[in-house]
């Protein structure tokens, strides 16, 4: 469990019935959103046992700015349709680097070349990489 919710900083997502929401599930959430709108190269990285922050990143690009405004919006609209809404969005009116924070699962959406430039995954390289099929399969909302 992440620190910063212990200590009341920050509050976890509930769903519709007031539950909080397993941040795997969340991170399965955004993923299939992301899917609906063809992100491109998407990766997940486990921060659960490296980061005090978040548990998950969710990293995935577009190939123009209104495919990167696209895929942010799907993630938004759906997980939003189940009431769960972000805690903070950043880039969103540029699209080139939408940084989605839902607590334990941080979404970024790059443009492809701005990803290329940042090369997050290689900044966070001690994260272990997890597959979409280990994420989905383990939750059926």
């Amino acid at each position: 469990m992440n620190l910063l919710y212990e200590t009341g900083k920050i509050k976890k997502p509930i769903d519709v019935k007031g539950r909080e929401i397993d941040s795997r599930i969340l991170t399965g959430l955004c993923i299939k959103a992301s899917l609906e709108k063809k992100a491109q190269d998407l990766v997940i990285l486990d921060l659960s046992g490296i980061s005090i922050f978040a548990d998950y990143f969710v990293i995935c690009s577009g190939s123009s700015t209104r495919q990167v405004k696209a895929i942010a919006d799907e993630i938004e609209m759906s997980l939003s349709r189940m009431k769960i809404e972000p805690d903070h969005v950043e880039g969103a009116a540029e699209g080139r680097w939408i940084l989605m924070d839902y607590g334990d699962t941080v979404v970024h959406v790059f443009l492809e070349e701005i990803r290329q430039y940042y090369r997050l995954e290689r900044l966070w390289g001690d994260a272990p990489h997890l597959t979409q099929e280990q994420i989905l399969s383990s939750y059926a909302p």
